[in-house]
């Protein structure tokens, strides 16, 4: 086994796999509350395994091939006014629930939110807003800019209490799956709890927390990866080459 062929072929598909997340990164870097992928890479050692006699002869083309993990980054972005009140941003570490058509919830941060026709509070995506009855919370829509919410999620339409939303916090956000640029699902066996350390803030939303210049440089850095890989599968593929020719010619 070629050991430099397999390595830098190997780093070619984790460094796409890098320009892949860096793409995501920046396409999703306009969503409200969106939070970056980062990736970090760590070695395997891979060859073939026998047994007896075997296992040690096999254990001599082993090699150690980069493999890169994709994790999210969930620190929390800059809150930034929009003077709209179905603008809702997060104050700590919890997450809106919205609920799908089919009754399964998602996740997130995004606040970006809406009063329907019919007076609904749903999302951009026509989710809607879980509240603590578990019953759509209807406001006036010709009054939308009367409604209020409260720290706690409390909304109201002037003096008149319509409902509250529910926030809910995960003990390891790491376990969130992502769906999409804005949605996260997490595992079966994890359920969420009633957040205890988030408050809203009415009028603004949370902000990502990537940036498009940050992403540019590092993609700068991981097309520099991508070239010197591309050399080395080079470099080997001359030298077998002429090691070929010289052997032809000695026979």
């Amino acid at each position: 086994m070629n050991v430099s062929l397999y390595q830098a072929a190997a780093a070619l598909d984790a460094n796409i796999q890098w320009q892949q997340m860096i793409a995501e990164n920046v396409a999703s870097g306009s969503v409200p509350a969106f939070k970056k992928s980062e990736i970090s890479f760590h070695s395997v050692e891979v060859g073939l395994l026998g047994s007896g006699s075997e296992k040690i002869a096999a254990q001599r083309h082993a090699s150690i091939l980069p493999a890169p993990t994709i994790s999210t980054n969930f620190e929390r972005g800059a809150l930034q006014g929009t003077g709209s009140p179905s603008s809702l941003a997060l104050d700590g570490p919890g997450y809106f629930a919205v609920q799908l058509p089919d009754g399964s919830r998602y996740y997130t941060r995004d606040g970006e939110f809406m009063v329907t026709p019919d007076g609904e509070i749903m999302n951009k995506d026509g989710y809607e807003l879980v509240s603590e009855s578990g019953q759509p919370i209807v406001v006036n829509p010709r009054n939308k800019e009367n409604i209020s919410v409260s720290q706690q999620g409390i909304v109201s339409e002037g003096l008149q209490i319509k409902g509250q939303l529910s926030l809910f916090e995960f003990a390891d956000q790491s376990v969130l799956n992502r769906i999409g640029a804005g949605y996260f699902l997490p595992p079966q066996d994890v359920q969420p709890v009633e957040a205890v350390e988030t408050t809203i803030a009415q009028g603004q939303l949370e902000a990502s927390n990537t940036s498009s210049a940050t992403e540019m440089s590092t993609l700068m850095l991981a097309l520099r990866h991508y070239e010197a890989n591309q050399r080395v599968i080079q470099i080997t593929d001359e030298r077998m080459n002429k090691t070929i020719q010289e052997l032809s010619a000695t026979t």
